[in-house]
């Protein structure tokens, strides 16, 4: 069974992806076209500045010896044949969280991933994996993880840790489940730091990884995924999360020049013998360089009349490591069309954070040589833009057009869930932050909903005292940091001590360098970035900040009438999907929203006894476990409103359902009854808030047959209604939330 897949279609013509969704919903039959195959690859501690299309390449048009250069071919053909993303946010400035958000969807206030938690359990809800595994994808992460959990309790031993991979949809695993271990390269021999463990899936398999640079290793691993998969199911989409341990930590390069060729007859190649794992495992480990950078000089001091210096080793050494990832992706490229699949592939490349200042070696490493952060300041650990801004390249031959930009767009990872849920025809989880960025993506940049880009951290350093940095931002306290950006506008705070701290406020297109500060300029444009902030986030004790205890602010008063608008749609669902007025089959106003839901599901054509009947919570196949049930008919209702509480004080709602449910306040998910929520459970969660109204989503799916009744009937069911939310706080009785408590806002005509 396939969860939340309306039909088997990603997008004919993308400019029809919400009307395709909408008419499948209703049962009307639409012409199925294939999944797209989705490749995600995340590379670590690269800087925006390190990728050719982004900056090195116009560095190296400048042609100025005193500024070196390294090149990235094939990053540039990705980008040749498909979109840059310039304005590309990775969720935090390191991997830990930066990675959670990505396979979670959700942003760095609502992640339960967050600072520096590294090897912290990623939580068991809706991952980028489970939502395509139930859409009838085979999945595969091969790489770095570092998300498994079971370290603060000792009786937990490998492989039993609680978010292993597979756990957390992910059919197939190869490489590095620990944090620490993608600090080394060559896991066996451990020349620099160590001997390491390499996982598949369940069984330890470093003995046999003889001469295995990781670079190398998970390229070619993912190679064999690909062709294997092809080999053996042509018709099943894939879903790869390719996540390279490099240019991270220690910088060792390979054993030998990349293999001639490429793509399946080429290049990387999986041999699967102990000893001989892949066809680069031979020569001396650690000892090649590229030949581009192996003799290179430069004008170090800017003076061309004095010979030119060798770079430093390290440099070369840095130089190399990216071009080997580049190498890699060549490859696979190569691949894709050798199978024949190369035009529906959908490819994502990104970082996880900004340049690095770690080489694990004696000689120490800074990204000043090459400029690895850009146009911008900041490295990793940073809410600079160079800590976060890392740029993005997607190419899907058959939808993305060659050689296109995204502009001054801003995005972010967590919308790639919604994206790649899109483009796989099942919807999207309400639970998701991100926005589906296909219209982007398919050149209707007009129709692109806006991103939400917000980023919180905590580190106790400072910004290192680079040249190239504006003097204000030269060995900045860090401490509690938070960035918001507003269309072109970016606030930013650092060493916040408490919530009346006032933002930093640039316009990043036109002062990408974070020079000139407007806030003093910008006073409404400062007051609404710290309501917004209050309004998107939620609290998480792990990661303590200090605007937790402040109340969220009402919105403004305007008119209002009594009730709720509601909308609905039927298909096939295993999670709460998110829907919107072009999906919806029928929608209305009523008094609450539990009346919402009793019209809503009374009017559906799957009430009545049926496939809805039973138990919410569901089970994968095979050693995946996770978060997506078998799909039953169902009915997925969204209700909107305003809900006034009387005084500013902690209200704390509560939530039962035969089915399940996810609702936020404003933009902070204050309760998730979704993922692992068992019918008839009551969820509870506690929120400050001013007095006033404040706006309500309630995301509903029932799961659970209903008897039909009239619609006029109302009231009547109302009492027993498929959905109890209940409050208690200042000013209000403790029960049920009354009708009275909702209005919804009146948009004033002519």
């Amino acid at each position: 069974m396939v969860a939340n897949r309306l039909l088997r279609w990603p997008v004919a013509v993308c400019l029809s992806v919400g009307l395709l969704w909408a008419i499948s919903a209703a049962g009307v039959a639409a012409e199925p076209v294939a999944q797209p195959n989705v490749i995600f690859i995340l590379v670590d501690d690269l800087g925006y500045g390190d990728v050719g299309v982004f900056f090195q390449n116009a560095r190296a048009a400048r042609g100025d010896r005193s500024q070196p250069w390294h090149r990235t071919p094939g990053l540039d053909q990705l980008a040749a044949e498909g979109m840059r993303l310039p304005h590309h946010y990775c969720p935090a400035p390191v991997c830990a969280p930066s990675r959670a958000s990505l396979l979670l969807g959700v942003h760095q206030g609502h992640a339960n991933v967050r600072d520096n938690q590294f090897d912290k359990a990623l939580e068991d809800n809706h991952t980028i994996a489970s939502v395509l595994k139930a859409a009838g994808y085979r999945t595969a992460a091969i790489g770095k993880y570092g998300l498994q959990g079971g370290q603060e309790r000792e009786e937990i031993e490998p492989p039993h840790w609680p978010a292993h991979p597979n756990r957390r949809g992910f059919d197939e695993f190869y490489g590095y489940i620990r944090h620490r271990d993608g600090h080394e390269h060559y896991p066996k021999e451990g020349i620099h730091r160590g001997a390491k463990e390499v996982w598949e899936n369940q069984t330890e398999v470093s003995e046999g990884l003889d001469r295995c640079y990781t670079t190398d290793l998970f390229t070619a691993r993912a190679k064999h995924f690909i062709s294997e998969q092809v080999a053996n199911d042509s018709d099943q989409p894939f879903f790869l999360y390719l996540a390279y341990d490099t240019p991270h930590a220690v910088l060792s390069i390979p054993t030998q020049a990349y293999p001639d060729g490429g793509g399946q007859a080429g290049g990387l190649q999986w041999i699967g013998e102990p000893g001989r794992m892949i066809n680069t495992a031979g020569g001396e480990p650690d000892s090649y360089y590229h030949p581009d950078y192996a003799e290179a000089t430069w004008d170090h001091d800017r003076d061309p009349a004095t010979p030119e210096v060798a770079w430093p080793d390290v440099q070369k050494r840095y130089a190399t490591v990216v071009r080997r990832i580049d190498d890699g992706i060549a490859d696979l490229l190569m691949l894709l069309r050798d199978l024949s699949i190369d035009e529906n592939t959908l490819i994502v490349f990104t970082n996880d954070n900004g340049p690095s200042i770690e080489s694990y070696l004696s000689e120490s490493f800074e990204p000043t040589f090459f400029q690895g952060y850009g146009p911008y300041d900041g490295i990793k650990r940073d809410l600079w833009e160079a800590g976060v801004h890392v740029g993005a390249i997607a190419r899907w031959p058959a939808q993305i057009a060659a050689g296109s930009s995204s502009g001054n767009h801003a995005t972010t990872f967590w919308d790639w869930l919604p994206t790649f849920a899109e483009a796989a025809g099942v919807a999207v989880p309400a639970r998701s932050d991100g926005v589906s960025l296909l219209p982007l993506l398919c050149g209707e940049a007009s129709r692109q909903p806006p991103s939400n880009v917000y980023i919180e951290y905590f580190q106790n350093g400072r910004t290192p005292r680079f040249d190239d940095f504006d003097p204000a931002h030269r060995g900045r306290r860090r401490n509690q940091m938070q960035m918001i950006r507003e269309d072109q506008w970016v606030g930013v705070r650092y060493d916040i001590e408490s919530h009346d701290d006032d933002f930093e406020i640039y316009h990043i297109v036109d002062d990408p360098r974070q020079s000139d500060d407007l806030a003093t300029k910008m006073p409404e444009l400062q007051r609404h970035m710290k309501d917004r902030v209050l309004r998107l986030r939620r609290p998480n004790e792990s990661a303590p900040r200090p605007y937790d205890d402040e109340a969220v602010p009402a919105v403004p008063a305007g008119p209002t009438e009594p009730g709720v608008r509601w909308a609905a749609v039927d298909g096939q669902f295993a999670w709460v999907p998110r829907i919107g007025s072009d999906q919806s089959t029928r929608d209305g106003v009523v008094g609450h929203p539990a009346n919402a839901i009793a019209v809503a599901n009374r009017e559906s054509p799957t009430a009545g006894p049926g496939p809805g009947t039973g138990t919410t919570t569901g089970t994968t196949t095979g050693t995946t476990t996770g978060t997506s049930a078998d799909p039953v008919a169902a009915t997925a209702v969204s209700v909107s409103g305003l809900i006034e509480v009387p005084e500013t004080g902690d209200y704390t709602f509560s939530l039962t359902t035969d089915g399940r449910a996810l609702m936020r306040i404003h933009e902070a998910t204050v309760i998730d009854a979704d993922a692992g929520y068992r019918a008839g459970e009551t969820v509870r969660a506690t929120v400050r808030l001013v007095a006033g109204k404040h706006p309500l989503r309630l995301d509903y799916c029932s799961h659970v047959a209903v008897d039909k009744r009239s619609v006029e009937d109302e009231v009547e069911v109302a009492a027993d209604s498929p959905l109890v939310l209940g409050w208690a706080g200042p000013g209000v009785t403790t029960g049920p939330v009354p009708e009275a408590a909702f209005s919804r806002s009146v948009i004033a005509t002519q």
